[in-house]
């Protein structure tokens, strides 16, 4: 195995974080260690309140850690500043919400147009690349329909291209189908799975849909503040 294929895509290591201050402090992640690889699914069981959310934001360095390190491709995110986190999670980071939060007022392209252009890509490319994955995703005849005119289902799948939008090493996900009915939710997390095994995406995926995460590459949870490994 190359050496590039050892590394890790996401490594959180002895990651700690907490709030408050004191007698009122409430330690949430307590020594986090997870690795993730390009091309793995990786489902993140736990029961609300247990610290899914944080470590998805720690994960993403929306958040720094009150201790350990996040690594991304190897690099270590700790001593960085807030420009080269923010470009690491323009670039190299994908999030996927239990809510769209697409831009209304935009069609389906658009809000996938929108990120790519930021990131420093002519409108062109943009419109190729965004045509492309809605496509892939199913949504080939809705390129210009605005959110309000897209199904609960069809949202979320346009959500998830945004979120692939910009080539990223790692998608993140939290509770991704948890606003959809069972056979809709379905559909989305299959074409979930199947975007993260052909484009080599790492991915961590908070849900608390124990079918779904049956069919993941891995799954974990939080314990006391740790990570432990699922059969």
């Amino acid at each position: 195995m190359n050496e590039a294929a050892e590394t890790p895509a996401l490594w959180l290591r002895a990651v700690e974080r907490g709030y408050g201050r004191g007698e009122t402090r409430i330690d949430v992640l307590g020594g986090v260690d997870l690795a993730l690889w390009a091309g793995q699914s990786v489902a993140l069981i736990a029961p609300s309140g247990a610290g899914k959310s944080t470590l998805l934001h720690v994960a993403g360095l929306l958040e720094k850690p009150d201790g350990g390190t996040v690594y991304i491709g190897g690099c270590d995110t700790s001593g960085m500043s807030d420009d080269e986190r923010t470009a690491i999670r323009r670039n190299e980071i994908g999030f996927v919400y239990q809510f769209h939060h697409l831009l209304p007022e935009f069609s389906a392209q658009e809000n996938l147009i929108l990120p790519q252009m930021i990131r420093g890509l002519s409108r062109a490319e943009s419109k190729k690349r965004a045509s492309e994955l809605l496509t892939y995703l199913g949504l080939g005849a809705r390129l210009t329909h605005r959110p309000a005119e897209l199904s609960g289902g069809e949202q979320q799948r346009v959500a998830i291209g945004r979120a692939v939008a910009n080539s990223p090493r790692i998608l993140l996900a939290d509770e991704p189908t948890g606003n959809l009915d069972p056979k809709t939710a379905d559909h989305v997390f299959a074409t979930l799975t199947a975007l993260v095994k052909a484009s080599g995406l790492a991915a961590l995926i908070a849900t608390h849909n124990l079918d779904l995460a049956g069919r993941m590459d891995r799954r974990v949870t939080l314990h006391d503040g740790k990570i432990m490994e699922l059969a």
